[in-house]
């Protein structure tokens, strides 16, 4: 992410948003561009987006890609996760003629070096103020590493991880597997060692 050295009023964020085709995030006066992502960061991402579609499609669930914006209560106005999904029918408001979704299960994020603590630290607790927020998954870039965080009723959450290419995440949130050879298909690893066998 690139901020943006100006400070905007939240009208003049989402006014920004709307003039222009690239996305940006705000906080407290700030503005980031979510454009410029690397390739291995672009290919999991895709990668991702067609397995869960795919295995959702017939479920009466759905999943939707980066452009669709997530309302996040403790982190207004919203967020651009790389992937939600959810069972049931999707709940929209609307922001100033922006759509945002209210209602996700499941929030997937592709980890950069320069988000990573946030993603897994200050991030992960805003999104936990979405209610029907119930399942977390944070995917490394640079090796085959996947964390799974899973909501219980009690509000405690579950980890557990994945590190090698035949491990197989079982989602709880959708009803969806997911094998890490098929997240890293065509993925790039910077020593080369451990890449997935493409089909």
């Amino acid at each position: 992410m690139k901020a943006i050295k100006q400070i905007y009023s939240l009208g003049g964020y989402i006014e920004l948003e709307k003039s222009t085709n690239e996305k940006f995030e705000f906080w407290n006066g700030n503005v980031w561009s979510m454009s410029g992502a690397s390739f291995n960061h672009n290919r999991i991402v895709q990668n991702l987006n067609v397995e869960v579609e795919l295995e959702l499609r017939e479920k009466g669930c759905q999943s939707f890609p980066s452009d669709m914006r997530i309302k996040v209560p403790a982190y207004l106005p919203y967020r651009y996760p790389d992937l939600t999904a959810l069972c049931g029918k999707a709940e929209i408001e609307n922001l100033d003629g922006l759509d945002l979704l209210v209602n996700p299960q499941l929030i997937v994020e592709v980890l950069s070096g320069s988000t990573e603590a946030f993603d897994r630290g200050d991030k992960f607790s805003f999104y936990k103020s979405i209610e029907s927020f119930t399942e977390y998954l944070i995917v490394a870039q640079h090796r085959p590493h996947v964390s799974q965080f899973i909501k219980h009723g009690d509000g405690f959450w579950m980890q557990l991880e994945f590190n090698d290419l035949n491990d197989i995440v079982e989602l709880k949130s959708v009803p969806c597997n997911l094998a890490l050879t098929s997240i890293y298909r065509g993925v790039n690893f910077p020593s080369g060692e451990n890449e997935p066998k493409t089909t």
